[in-house]
């Protein structure tokens, strides 16, 4: 079970981290990622992080702003996330792939544990 916490309101250029904290199958051998959904929009890929930590993803939109980490020690990963926009305004899920690979690492399909998601809302 996952569960993401951290969202809130933030005015643009801000900046929040969200954390995901894994309780009942250890994810140090998952892959952990970030995906958001904006109402009325699909869902969307925002970061992974394999396993050490070593390997991340990150979409094409917060690339550059938004930074994933893992502390397999306390079974969490992170999503720090700065310079803000309106359109990053989503509610934002973290999920654990087992058996997910580097080539399907955005794919939400290859995520089998989701958190409850939290909300982000960005002001402009």
């Amino acid at each position: 079970q996952l569960q993401a916490s951290g969202g809130g309101l933030v005015q643009a250029g801000g900046s929040l981290r969200l954390s995901c904290v894994a309780s009942g199958r250890p994810i140090r051998n998952a892959a952990v990622g970030w995906f958001r959904q904006a109402p009325g929009k699909e869902r969307e890929f925002v970061a992974t992080t394999f396993r050490s930590g070593g390997t991340t993803f990150y979409g094409d939109s917060v690339k550059g702003r938004f930074t994933i980490s893992r502390d397999n020690a306390k079974n969490s990963v992170f999503l720090q996330m700065n310079s803000l926009k309106p359109e990053d305004t989503a509610v934002y899920f973290c999920a654990a792939g087992f058996s997910t690979i580097f080539s399907t690492a955005r794919r939400e399909s290859t995520y089998t544990d989701w958190g409850q998601g939290t909300l982000v809302t960005v002001s402009s």
